[in-house]
């Protein structure tokens, strides 16, 4: 099962998750995923220490963290 997070200083929020025993959960989680983009936000997928970013949402990913772009200057 795969979980779609959104990090806070309290702990992760999940958004969305998806398993292959649940009929429309990754289509679901995929949607969401592009709307956290949409909005500008940034999508990481997590591999033990190693953070990938991602355009869409992998399928075997474990977790995938969505951040809010940090501004600079």
């Amino acid at each position: 099962m795969g979980k779609l997070v959104r990090r806070l200083v309290g702990g992760d929020q999940v958004i969305a998750s998806w398993s292959s025993s649940e009929a429309g959960s990754y289509d679901a989680a995929a949607a969401a995923l592009r709307r956290e983009l949409e909005q500008g936000h940034s999508a990481a997928r997590v591999d033990g220490q190693a953070l990938t970013s991602v355009t869409e949402l992998p399928e075997d990913a474990e977790v995938v963290v969505v951040t809010t772009a940090m501004g600079g200057g």
